[in-house]
């Protein structure tokens, strides 16, 4: 859910497509388009030569030059605070923004007027960010991380090898047969999902609305006090907002079981990080596998650092978005033609 400031963006079809009445339909009018398109990002722009709109590149550390200033479209990708503020006040004609980030807080705290559509890059992060999360779990399942400091000590893990328990109840060691929840049941969870019950796992959700999505039960959040305590791996791919931040407290960490395991590939905000360590500290979980946190990068003086059975993920879950040019390219068709366009906040 949006901030409540924000709720003005979500606005009817017909006040959206106000800004195609501006363009016309003519052939003229998508000559005299002007698309800003970010080097920080190596796209292929081939894809978005045959709609006669002039192509700027800019830099989006750097304030945008005044040649640029008559923009009709801004893309933007790991864009500065600075640069997106100046845009902000220097593209007067700016009417449609599409950002290739999942979640673009940082645009939508700019400053841009609310007549601008703002679309997000929502499916381009899908596969990194589920392959990300597997790894995660598949490590804090067989514990790649501690195998790891006993290498550089030398040292031979007895306890981590030779035989085992097969799939012991007190004890994450394997995917078959373990409760997963997802909290956070979208479109990155439903490309997750189908691999962890490939691999064995009963895999859950929870989302704002209950249902069943691609065969996966599907809960509100009403229902967390009672499945928190049946998982073995709670994985959470929330978007940052107020209505998300600190969800993961104390009170429910204290209802996961002993063993279970914390993965966060969502937002660092949903978390009350000293909650999570004040509970890894005292063995009451059984670990954690972070990529966000509240402040990126992660300061020295974090507690996290040092905290027990926690991974710290540079936030490398996502930052590769996939086939942004055919999102760009998708959208850019529907906007010259004053339709409706995809992943529009």
């Amino acid at each position: 859910m949006l901030p409540s400031k924000l709720a003005p963006r979500l606005t009817s079809f017909t006040t959206r497509r106000m800004y195609s009445s501006s363009l016309g339909n003519t052939t003229a009018a998508a000559a005299n388009m002007k698309l800003l398109y970010p080097t920080s990002l190596k796209l292929d722009t081939k894809s978005l030569e045959g709609f006669s709109t002039e192509l700027v590149p800019y830099d989006v550390k750097a304030p945008i030059p005044d040649a640029a200033a008559d923009a009709d479209v801004l893309v933007t990708w790991c864009n500065s605070a600075d640069n997106l503020k100046d845009a902000a006040a220097k593209l007067s004609q700016l009417k449609w923004i599409q950002s290739l980030a999942a979640g673009p807080n940082d645009v939508l705290a700019a400053g841009f007027p609310k007549s601008v559509v703002v679309t997000t890059g929502s499916g381009l992060h899908d596969r990194t960010v589920a392959e990300h999360a597997m790894g995660l779990l598949l490590t804090a399942a067989r514990r790649f991380d501690e195998m790891r400091e006993y290498q550089l000590q030398k040292k031979w893990p007895r306890h981590l090898g030779g035989p085992q328990p097969d799939r012991p109840k007190d004890r994450f060691t394997t995917l078959r047969d373990a409760n997963v929840l997802i909290w956070g049941y979208g479109n990155i969870a439903k490309t997750l999902a189908p691999h962890l019950t490939a691999w064995g796992a009963s895999v859950k959700g929870i989302a704002r609305s209950a249902g069943v999505r691609e065969g996966v039960e599907v809960y509100a959040e009403d229902k967390l006090a009672e499945l928190l305590p049946k998982t073995d791996a709670l994985v959470m791919i929330l978007p940052g907002s107020e209505s998300t931040r600190d969800v993961l407290n104390k009170e429910r960490l204290a209802l996961l079981p002993k063993h279970a395991w914390v993965v966060n590939v969502g937002r660092g905000t949903s978390i009350d990080e000293d909650a999570l360590a004040d509970a890894l500290e005292k063995g009451e979980i059984g670990g954690a596998m972070l990529d966000v946190f509240k402040t990126e990068p992660l300061p020295e003086s974090s507690r996290l650092w040092t905290t027990p059975n926690l991974l710290v993920s540079p936030h490398g879950a996502g930052g590769r978005p996939q086939d942004a040019e055919a999102l760009i390219a998708y959208n850019l068709r529907r906007f010259l033609a004053g339709q409706e366009l995809k992943n529009v906040i």
